[in-house]
C-alpha cells in the first residue's frame, strides 16, 4: 500500500497495531507449541531429544532453500504492482500465482529426490537414521507441505488478514500438540518407531493446515509466468543465497555439536539434546522477534517515501532494542523459573541461556538493518553479510566446539551474529545512512548489562529468596527507567496496540 505523508509516530502506531495482532496471537499459538518442550524433555532422554533437535534444525534449512526468497519477493512485487497502476488486482494475482507455482514445483521435486535417495541420505545422517530411514521420508513430506502453504500465508499477511493468518497457524499448532500428547498417552513413543511419532504428528498438522488455507487463495491456481519469474529471480536470488547462508549460520551450530563433539555418536546426540532444550527456553525472545518480523516485513517493504522510511526504521530500531533488553533481563534474572520449562536432565546447560538470548537480540537487530537493502532492491548485500556470519560460524566451531561442546557452540553463535550486525551497520552507514539514536540505544544496552552484572555479583552473597527479591527490583528499575526516558504513555500505547482487537 502506498502511504500518504504521515508522522513517524503515526507510522509506528500502525506498526504497533500489526505487531500486537501478530504478537499476542503468535505468543498464544507458539506457547501451545512450546508446551511440547517440557513434554518431550520429560519423556525422552537426552539422546532421543537430540534426534528431535537435529531434525528440527534441518527443516528450516530446507524451507529457506525451497522458498527461494519468494516471500519477500511477493511483498515487493505486489507493492510494485500498486506503484505501476493499471489493473492492480490482476497484477497481484499473477505475482501470487507465479511465486506459489515456483515454490510448489520446487517442493514437489525435493520430495521426489529425497524419497528416491532415502537410504544414502540416511547413511549420511547417522546410525539412528539408518535404523529408521522412514524418518527422512516423513521429514521431506513435512517440508513439501509447508512450502506449498508458504506463499498463501504470505498473501494473508500482504492483505492484512492477520487474524485469519493466526487462526490457521493456531490450527496447525493445536493439532500438532494434541496428536503429540495423544501418541504419548497411547504409549507409541515406547515402540520401536519412537521419535518417529513426533514427525507423524507434524505431518498430519501440516496436511490439515494446507487444506484449510486453500480457500483463501480465491481460486488462483499456481501458474508460472516466465517473464515475471525472471524479474522476480533477479530480486530473490540474492535473498535465496543469503537465506541459505543465514539459516545455515543459525542452525549449523547443531550440526557442529553433532559432528565435532568428542566421543561417541550417543554422547554427541546427548550434548545436542541439552543445547536444543536450552535454546527452547529462549522462546520469549524468539517469539518477540518473530512477531515483529511478521508485521515489520510487509510494513517496511511497502511504498514509503525515502525519508519517511528512514525515520520509521530508526525509531523502530530503538524501540525494538528497548523491548529486547526488557525481555533479556526478565529471562536471565528469573532463569530458575524458566529452567522449569525443560526436564531436570537438561538443566545442566542453563549457563548458556544469556549467550543464546544475546544472540537472538542481535538477530533482531540484523533484521532491522536488512530492510533498507530489501526496499532498495540491493539484495546482494544480504549474501555478503550472511556469508560473513557463516564463515565466522564454521571457523570458530572447529576451534571451540571440540573443546567446549555445546557451550562453545553458543559462543560461536553469538560471535557470528555480532559480526553480521557490525558489517550490516557499516554497509548501512556507507550506502543508506539512517538516523539511529545510538546514544539512547547504547544507554539501554549498558543499563541492562549493569543490572545483570549486579544480580550475578549479588547471587553468592544472598539467599535465594533475597536474590529473587533483588531481581524484581532490578527489573522494575529498568522498566520504570524506560517508561520515564521515552515518556511513554502506557495507557495510550496499550490502546494503540490493541486498537484492532477493541474494534
Amino acid at each position: 500500500m502506498i502511504h500518504a505523508r504521515e508522522s513517524p509516530q503515526t507510522m509506528l502506531e500502525k506498526l504497533a497495531k500489526q505487531t500486537a495482532i501478530y504478537g499476542i496471537s503468535t505468543i498464544v499459538v507458539r506457547f501451545l507449541n512450546y508446551l511440547l518442550t517440557p513434554y518431550y524433555t520429560r519423556i525422552f532422554d537426552q539422546g532421543e531429544y537430540g534426534i528431535v533437535t537435529d531434525i528440527y534444525a534441518l527443516i528450516p534449512f530446507a524451507l529457506v532453500i525451497l522458498s527461494m526468497g519468494m516471500e519477500s519477493s511477493y511483498f515487493r512485487f505486489t507493492t510494485r504492482a500498486e506503484e505501476e497502476g493499471g489493473d492492480i488486482k490482476s497484477a497481484k494475482r499473477k505475482v501470487f500465482a507465479t511465486t506459489w507455482g515456483i515454490t510448489s514445483l520446487a517442493a514437489t521435486l525435493f520430495f521426489v529426490v529425497i524419497w528416491a535417495l532415502n537410504m544414502p541420505i540416511s547413511r549420511a545422517m547417522g546410525e539412528v537414521y539408518v535404523a529408521h530411514p522412514e524418518y527422512v521420508t516423513i521429514v521431506a513430506a513435512i517440508v513439501m507441505l509447508d512450502i506449498w502453504a508458504i506463499i498463501p500465508f504470505a498473501r494473508l499477511r500482504e492483505q492484512g488478514r492477520a487474524m485469519r493468518f493466526v487462526m490457521l497457524k493456531a490450527l496447525s499448532m493445536l493439532l500438532n500438540l494434541s496428536l503429540a500428547i495423544a501418541f504419548g498417552v497411547a504409549g507409541l513413543y515406547s515402540t520401536s518407531f519412537g521419535v518417529g511419532w513426533v514427525l507423524v504428528a507434524n505431518f498430519i498438522a501440516s496436511l490439515v493446515t494446507l487444506i484449510a488455507i486453500l480457500p483463501s487463495t480465491d481460486r488462483v491456481a499456481p501458474r508460472i509466468d516466465r517473464a515475471l519469474l525472471s524479474k522476480i529471480f533477479v530480486y530473490s536470488l540474492p535473498l535465496l543465497i543469503s537465506g541459505v547462508a543465514g539459516t545455515a549460520n543459525e542452525f549449523i551450530d547443531r550440526q557442529m555439536i553433532k559432528y565435532l563433539t568428542p566421543g561417541s555418536e550417543a554422547e554427541a546426540m546427548a550434548e545436542l539434546g541439552v543445547y536444543g532444550a536450552i535454546v527452547k527456553i529462549a522462546v520469549v525472545m524468539t517469539l518477540f522477534t518473530q512477531m515483529y518480523r511478521l508485521a515489520a516485513e510487509p510494513f517496511f517493504l511497502s511504498g514509503f517515501k525515502k525519508e519517511e522510511f528512514k525515520e520509521a526504521n530508526a525509531a523502530a530500531m530503538k524501540y525494538f532494542i528497548l523491548a529486547s533488553m526488557l525481555i533479556f533481563l526478565g529471562i536471565v534474572l528469573f532463569r530458575d523459573m524458566f529452567a522449569l520449562i525443560v526436564g531436570s536432565r537438561f538443566r545442566e546447560g542453563i549457563d548458556i541461556l544469556p549467550i543464546v538470548l544475546a544472540s537472538n537480540v542481535l538477530g533482531g537487530v540484523w533484521l532491522n538493518l536488512s530492510f533498507w537493502y530489501k526496499r532498495e532492491e540491493k539484495t546482494k548485500f544480504a549474501a555478503y553479510i550472511t556469508f560473513l556470519g557463516l564463515a565466522v560460524t564454521l571457523g570458530l566451531s572447529f576451534v571451540l566446539v571440540p573443546k567446549m561442546g555445546f557451550r562453545g557452540a553458543a559462543w560461536v553463535r553469538l560471535a557470528a551474529e555480532a559480526a553480521m550486525v557490525v558489517w550490516s551497520y557499516v554497509l548501512c552507514r556507507k550506502y543508506y545512512p539512517m538516523p539511529y539514536d545510538l546514544k539512547r540505544i547504547g544507554e539501554y544496552v549498558a543499563l541492562t548489562a549493569l543490572l545483570y552484572l549486579l544480580s550475578e555479583v549479588a547471587l553468592p552473597h544472598l539467599g535465594h529468596g533475597l536474590w529473587l527479591g533483588l531481581n524484581v527490583v532490578l527489573f522494575s528499575t529498568m522498566l520504570l527507567y524506560a517508561i520515564w526516558r521515552e515518556k511513554i504513555d502506557v495507557v495510550a500505547l496499550a490502546k494503540a496496540a490493541l486498537g484492532k482487537f477493541i474494534r
